[in-house]
């Protein structure tokens, strides 16, 4: 596996390396071993995986509050997404910036969301599916997030948007007092 750090801090890109012969390719998606090496979570509390319809959908902007905070690891197995991660950690020197990722089946490279991010997609193809580990278990009463549209961040998003939930759509304007 090849782990490329990204402009914010703990978060980070990994590529499978993939050993091909004339049946495809074997490739580890996950080693607990590499993962600690470079100081990064290796608990996992749940694999999710996510089905998408259209072109354009979006879902998120999303996290969880401690002290069920997790740490995700995306990779898209169908199609391709527009991933988007967001500092929301107090203190950090990157704090309320975003940076985005294209993650898509072909190149299998996946995505390390650390504790403390904001993330959210939105589907570049139809019938787009992925796979994310979670550090943590889903807890109702700790999710929160924001609008993809939310100015407090400005988003570019590269398609209109074709379907998004009324929760990720509704959620209020972004205050940052609320993850100090």
């Amino acid at each position: 596996m090849k782990f490329t750090p990204l402009p914010l801090a703990g978060a980070w890109l990994i590529e499978m390396e993939r050993i091909r012969d004339h049946r495809g390719f074997n490739a580890r998606a996950w080693c607990a071993e590499e993962m600690a090496a470079h100081g990064l979570t290796t608990r996992i509390a749940q694999v999710n995986v996510i089905r998408n319809g259209p072109r354009g959908t979006i879902r998120g902007m999303h996290y969880q509050r401690p002290p069920f905070a997790e740490t995700k690891l995306f990779r898209v197995t169908r199609g391709a997404i527009f991933d988007v991660i967001v500092d929301l950690r107090a203190g950090s020197p990157t704090r309320l910036q975003w940076i985005s990722v294209e993650l898509n089946a072909e190149d299998g490279r996946l995505l390390y969301v650390p504790e403390g991010f904001g993330q959210g997609f939105q589907t570049l193809a139809d019938d787009t599916e992925l796979t994310y580990q979670v550090s943590a278990p889903y807890s109702p009463a700790h999710g929160s997030g924001f609008r993809p549209d939310d100015p407090a961040f400005g988003i570019d998003w590269p398609l209109p948007v074709a379907a998004i939930s009324d929760k990720d759509a509704g959620w209020p304007d972004f205050k940052a007092e609320v993850m100090a």
